[in-house]
Order: structure tokens, then sequence, then C-alpha cells
């Protein structure tokens, strides 16, 4: 019998290589396609190497590459696709680019997995940017946050909203979502969806411009500046990156149910933050408070963005686990842990 292989194309990035470790710690074979550009995903795949040894593969390509993808994709019972080119800002800078990995890459996944008999299961993760901005939801100033006025929406933002792809970035990603579910309509290619929100924790080397959680944290441990665009009131619901994983296996466990569907996936309301909020637990863990500087509101910035995941909650009988408070000191020591000369830090450490 040959043992099953799970494919994780962005595999070494920070949601791909926890995947990863927790697919090959439960004795899944795992094969990674990454094209290696980000900067810190080298840490994070000698990190699996290290931890795993043959189990884990590597194909080192880029999923603009048909001839990659399609070698990368045989033999794959599951296809986690999270490749992608993920900031609105370096959208608006070369939005060809964006095109190319976001939409173009995802074609190319879905080709290779559609020529498979059967095809596996593919899992797409999208944005809450398909969106849009939100400029119609009414906002009110509740002190360190905004708040939506409407209470229907204190629920969160549900998939019966109607798409508005906003930015180069939007669009990319929502075209390519929308190729993902038509794939499972015409092809039957059993594929899903999610509209993923603010996801963090360990393994995350986060950006100005994506991975704003550890990128506070980072800055703030380095004793540098902040910049906030706009006001600091901008809330957002963020999930943890383990609760991310349990969610990942669970709607894999069921590729009937949820194929041809789009879920709005995050920590919901029980899990918001503003950016202020932030500071102040980023204060708390560090003993200062961090320097900030202020930038103008940038384009297609949502003030506000909360997650309704109760559609895949109640499909799949899921839940975060994991409170703001507790994610981001899990995420602090594994950051701190990290930043040590003399060994890589490990996932249970960070959560101890």
């Amino acid at each position: 019998m040959i043992a099953e292989r799970v494919l994780v194309v962005g595999g070494a990035g920070f949601i791909g290589a926890n995947l990863a470790h927790r697919l090959l710690s439960s004795g899944t074979r795992v094969r990674l396609l990454d094209s290696l550009a980000r900067s810190g995903v080298e840490r994070n795949l000698a990190w699996l190497r290290a931890t795993h040894g043959d189990r884990l593969e590597v194909i080192t390509g880029d999923v603009r590459d048909p001839g990659a993808v399609a070698r990368a994709v045989e033999g794959a019972s599951a296809v986690f696709h999270l490749a992608a080119q993920v900031a609105v800002t370096t959208s608006l800078v070369d939005p060809v680019q964006d095109f190319e990995v976001n939409a173009r890459g995802t074609l190319n996944v879905l080709e290779a997995v559609r020529r498979q008999d059967p095809p596996p299961f593919v899992l797409f993760t999208s944005t809450n940017k398909v969106y849009g901005a939100l400029e119609d939801v009414l906002l009110e100033d509740a002190g360190r946050r905004y708040a939506p006025v409407d209470p229907g929406l204190h629920r969160g933002i549900s998939e019966a909203r109607n798409l508005a792809f906003h930015s180069p970035y939007g669009c990319s990603k929502g075209a390519a979502e929308q190729y993902v579910l038509d794939w499972a309509r015409t092809y039957g290619v059993p594929a899903t969806v999610f509209r993923m929100s603010c996801i963090y924790g360990p393994h995350q080397f986060g950006t100005e411009d994506q991975g704003w959680v550890a990128h506070f944290l980072i800055q703030a441990m380095a004793r540098r500046p902040i910049t906030l665009y706009g006001d600091g009131k901008q809330v957002r619901d963020i999930l943890f990156v383990e609760d991310l994983l349990d969610a990942f296996l669970a709607a894999r466990e069921r590729p009937r149910e949820v194929a041809g569907r789009a879920f709005n996936l995050g920590g919901g309301p029980d899990n918001t933050v503003s950016l202020i909020e932030l500071l102040e637990l980023i204060e708390a863990l560090e003993g200062a408070r961090p320097r900030v500087t202020l930038e103008p509101w940038r384009l297609a910035d949502q003030r506000w963005y909360v997650s309704d995941p109760s559609t895949f909650a109640v499909l799949a009988g899921w839940a975060p686990r994991t409170g703001v408070q507790e994610g981001v000191r899990r995420l602090h020591a594994w950051l701190a842990a990290a930043a040590r000369p003399q060994r890589p830090a490990t996932l249970e450490e960070a959560a101890t």
C-alpha cells in the first residue's frame, strides 16, 4: 500500500510550515512546493527538515510554472493551496505579477489536480479583501475601536455579503477563488475556499504589509517604531494558527460537504482586537509602550472587519480555542525564543 502524501503549496510559509508540521507529526507524508522567495521561509524549511527528516519532500518551484506544479500534484491525496502574493501594497505596484501568482498560479494548480484520477481534495486560502473596503458599513467610535452601528453585524460578516473586489490583490484572489469554486461545479474537483481574516502564530515573520500581529511584536521587541495607518481604531478578528489548522483538517474530512463552497474563516466576534488594543497587550508583555508613528489611511483598508465563521462552525463542529491574549502571549514567547542564537524554538516551547 502506497503511503498517503499531502501537498502543501506554499509550504515553507508561515501557515504552510505549521500545517506541514501538524501533518508530519501525525504520520502523514508531506510534499512541499515553494519558491522560497519570501524572507524567513528558509528558517521554516530548516526547522521542518531538522524535525521530520526524509518524511518531508521539498520541491523548489513557482506556482507560475505549470511543470513544477504538475510534478508536485502527482500522487497527492490532498492539496492545500496557500501560495500567494499577499500584500495589497505590492499588488498596486505590480498588478501583473500579482495576477500571475494569485490567479494564474491557482489555475495551474487546479488544472494539475483535474488531470489526476480521481482528483484530490483542494483547499484554497482566499481573503476577506474580496468583500472590499466595506465603505457602506456605518461605524461608530467606541473609544479605542470602531464598532458597527447595525446590531446585526455584531456577529460579523457572513458569506451572504456581496463580493466587491477592491485593489489588484482583491481582484486576483477573488478571481482565483471563483475558479476554485467553478472547478468543483464544472469538473467535479472536491475543492473549497476559506476566506480568511487575520491569522497569527509561531513561525510568522510578519511585515508591515502582511502578518501585522507578528510585525507589531517584532518591531516592539526590537525597540523600533510601529507605523499606524489611520488612527489605530480599526478592528480585525484574529485567529491563532493552530485553530486554523483544526479547521483545515475538519474540512478535509468532509470533502463532499464543503466542495464548491466558500467559508468565512477567522476568530469571529469573540476574538477581535483593534490596533490600539494590540499595542496595549504588547506593552503588558514588553513592559514598555511601543513607539508609534502615524500615517494617512491606505487604499482599500477596512476600518472594521470581523468574520462570521458560524457557517463552517456549524457544518464541522469547529470553534476557535485560543483567545486573543493567550495567542499573542504564545507568539511573543515564540519570537523571543526564536531570537536566541543557540537553537530554534519549537511550537511546544511557545505553548508553555
